[in-house]
């Protein structure tokens, strides 16, 4: 018999090489190119910074050179390129203390805020010759004019064009002449190396402007208008304080116009403790101004890197002195300038929403390649329409009666004040006015403010008209 075949027998499947590599070092090869993407994302921004903030870094170097500010037309406000002893005697005493230097004796100055756009200095190039420039919306010879208007007389005096924010004038006494340097800086007067219209000081009754536009947003326009209260010379208040007028004798029985236009302290203390405006709807006013009330906090504000202050106030009880005195801006109450003035915009252009100021037009790097740097930007709504439109008319009335003389025949709106100051134990008057003009030869916001003014000194009216007429025609 036949051997019976065995069946073949099948080789086993070989398994699949795996050539993948272990799953931890995917991981580690994943990270590792995570970190070299980053590490040349690293490098490339490095190398972009060293590129465009090179002019920073120099400034910072102590090995810088500097270009010019100008103004509007070109004339030089500062030069770093050359001794500014080139230059005629008194040339940078207007605005030493707005524009600055290099020598950092000043810190909150177009050139100390803005120090990285003036250096000599680019990436490209290196060194150059032709020297950057900052261009301002100034235009000195106002400037000029204003300072020299003051006399012997201190304050500060700031304007824009509240159509544009152009900042055409701003001037504080006394003012250090950078041209002169700093070797007496000990017997220089005080505030001489900072500008005045950016710092807090008593509104005095310029602050009933604020008053004013709470009372029209709550009450109304005609209710406000038709009040009357009388004014004998002072008036004493629920607590048994007395708030005294300017006027002696008083204004008697009068309207809100009438009032205004006296600048009367009885009759705006009145409308304060009566509650026909509650105490809680001018805090809720005064905060949507920008004021910082009772202890809250504010945003300050920024002109081109220049740092302003908030306006600030303490209303605590509509029947004490203090809330009272405040709201008449005397007490607690600080407000700069330049907020003064800000406010003003936002009345004039009726809308209640300001356009804010700028004070630089344009900026050339020292590779002559120059940037635009002006925009028309507004303010949040800081009060109503209504209410703006209602105090420009009675502003406008004000000048209209009492001022179309002194200042020179513009149509303008203003309001005076005269605020009391306490300085160590020192007490003394300043004067103020803050208006706005509605000319179109002349479309600016204002506000004037002279110290230890005496009645036989130049008046801020007299300020304003010199004001006006610099500026008229030429910007």
């Amino acid at each position: 018999m036949a051997a019976q075949q065995q069946p073949l027998r099948q080789r086993p499947p070989v398994p699949e090489l795996d050539v993948s590599a272990p799953r931890s070092m995917r991981r580690a090869g994943k990270w590792t190119a995570l970190l070299l993407t980053a590490f040349a994302a690293g490098l490339a921004y490095l190398g972009w910074r060293l590129i465009s903030q090179s002019a920073f870094y120099m400034a910072k170097s102590g090995q810088a050179t500097y270009g010019k500010v100008t103004d509007r037309t070109g004339d030089v406000l500062f030069d770093g390129s050359q001794p500014l002893s080139n230059y005629e005697w008194g040339h940078f005493a207007d605005v030493g203390n707005l524009i600055g230097d290099t020598s950092g004796q000043m810190s909150n100055t177009i050139v100390s805020r803005n120090l990285s756009d003036l250096v000599n200095y680019s990436f490209t190039y290196g060194s150059s010759g032709e020297g950057a420039v900052l261009e301002t919306t100034l235009l000195h010879s106002a400037n000029i004019a204003v300072n020299n208007a003051y006399g012997a007389k201190n304050g500060t005096t700031i304007a824009y064009n509240w159509k544009t924010g152009e900042t055409y004038v701003c001037v504080s006494r006394p003012c250090v002449d950078i041209a002169q340097g700093y070797a007496n800086i000990a017997e220089m007067p005080e505030g001489s190396l900072l500008c005045k219209a950016f710092y807090p000081t008593v509104p005095g009754s310029t602050q009933k402007v604020s008053t004013l536009i709470a009372a029209y947003q709550y009450a109304g326009v005609d209710t406000v208008n038709n009040l009357q209260y009388d004014c004998p010379g002072y008036w004493t208040n629920p607590n048994g304080d007395v708030i005294k007028c300017h006027q002696e004798y008083g204004h008697g029985t009068q309207n809100l116009a009438a009032a205004f236009a006296n600048s009367c302290n009885p009759y705006f203390a009145q409308l304060v403790q009566s509650g026909i405006v509650p105490l809680s709807e001018i805090i809720t006013s005064y905060t949507k101004m920008g004021y910082a009330v009772n202890g809250e906090e504010a945003a300050p504000y920024n002109l081109n890197g220049i740092v302003i202050q908030p306006a600030s106030t303490k209303l605590t009880d509509k029947d004490q002195f203090e809330t009272e005195w405040g709201a008449l801006g005397q007490g607690k109450t600080l407000v700069s300038p330049y907020q003064l003035m800000l406010w003003q915009g936002a009345v004039a252009n009726g809308t209640g929403s300001a356009v804010l100021p700028y004070l630089l037009r344009s900026k050339t790097t020292a590779d002559q390649k120059t940037t635009q740097l002006g925009a028309i930007k507004h303010t949040e709504q800081l009060f109503s329409p209504t209410a703006a439109k209602a105090v420009q008319d009675v502003m406008t009335q004000n000048a209209t009666e009492h001022y179309y003389v002194s200042l020179g025949g513009y149509t303008c709106g203003v309001k005076s004040g005269t605020a009391q100051v306490s300085d160590d134990g020192r007490q003394y008057e300043n004067s103020l006015l803050v208006g706005y003009c509605l000319d179109d030869r002349c479309p600016v916001a204002f506000c004037i403010l002279i110290e230890e003014r005496e009645s036989w000194d130049i008046t801020t009216a007299q300020i304003a008209k010199v004001l006006l007429d610099s500026l008229a025609g030429n910007v």
